[in-house]
């Protein structure tokens, strides 16, 4: 009897601590609902927001949405920031956004019209007064439109150090490096007189993004095909911003028992901590058209040395966090 009446003490004395406890609340995967992809995630102010690609037929990308948090968990939908009667030279496949703040001002950058040699097409930039827009053309045509080193002007990264702007971008297996102009209307010779520098890694498809860690920088793309469950994405580390890059190998792909095609990433770290989250599109294992993509996120790690450590993609996603 006396042991009975521990073992109860003991059990309330569990549930009183539980009811004390915060629930913990988690992101789930996708985090929003719609089908999107090529999510840039960035950090401003005390919300997050994330700038993806509107997945559907060509034809039908003629705008974007973003989306903003304050935890990661409750999502706002911001409807056509921009949109093809802005951008008076793009009729579809506005891609890839990229995403950056300078000077109170928000630019966007993006790729439209899936250009080939001769056509009017290739990435564009709009500015506006907030992450959410409304956001207007900067230049009324494309910043870059040419076909240069083989990569096509897509899903392009744009990288700020010591007030230096280098862009990042290409398709086809081929990725240029170009240093902006200090208004971001134009483009800037290296210092030995290069506009264009390819720095293409091994197994390079498209979608560059970099970070810096520890004085190093981990230039990341993604492989495989972009309709196909191997799409992934891989990763190197450098001294410098231009390389080389010299490819380590995957940290983002499918798993079987959760989704396929997991690629075409972004990543931030929470200001202050060593804490990194990557923002990534997959396609649900139910889903099988080529278009039916979504916005995931879960936690990037590294290792002892510097590593990054393969993503496990969750279902659960990643717990709230504020700012």
């Amino acid at each position: 009897m006396k042991k009975t009446i521990v073992l109860l003490i003991a059990a309330c004395a569990v549930c009183v601590a539980c009811k004390g406890q915060k629930e913990i609340r988690y992101s789930g995967n996708p985090i929003f609902e719609g089908w999107y992809a090529d999510p840039h995630a960035a950090i401003y102010g005390d919300r997050y927001w994330v700038f993806p690609t509107y997945s559907a037929e060509y034809e039908e990308q003629v705008f974007m949405d973003c989306f903003s948090s304050d935890n990661l968990v409750d999502w706002v939908k911001h409807e056509r920031i921009i949109d093809t009667t802005e951008v008076k030279w793009a009729n579809k496949c506005l891609w890839a956004p990229a995403h950056i703040e300078k000077d109170g001002k928000y630019y966007l950058f993006f790729g439209a019209n899936d250009v080939h040699e001769g056509e009017i097409g290739g990435i564009g930039v709009a500015v506006a007064d907030r992450p959410e827009g409304p956001y207007k053309d900067l230049l009324g045509r494309p910043l870059i439109n040419e076909i240069v080193n083989g990569a096509q002007p897509i899903d392009q990264f744009v990288w700020e150090e010591n007030g230096e702007y280098l862009m990042y971008y290409g398709g086809w297996g081929h990725c240029n490096v170009v240093r902006l102009s200090d208004d971001f209307t134009g483009l800037v010779p290296f210092d030995d007189g290069e506009i264009y520098k390819e720095i293409t890694p091994e197994h390079y498809v498209e979608g560059s993004f970099m970070i810096k860690r520890d004085g190093k920088y981990y230039f990341m793309w993604s492989e495989g095909g972009w309709g196909g469950p191997g799409y992934s994405v891989a990763y190197a580390i450098a001294d410098n911003p231009l390389g080389p890059f010299n490819r380590i190998g995957k940290i983002l792909e499918q798993d079987p028992d959760v989704a396929t095609s997991a690629g075409h990433h972004s990543v931030i770290n929470i200001p202050g901590t060593d804490d990194w989250y990557i923002f990534y599109h997959r396609r649900p294992l139910e889903e099988t058209a080529r278009d039916h993509r979504a916005t995931c996120i879960d936690r990037m790690e590294f290792d002892e040395n510097g590593l990054i450590i393969p993503v496990k993609i969750t279902f659960e996603g990643v717990a709230e966090r504020k700012l």
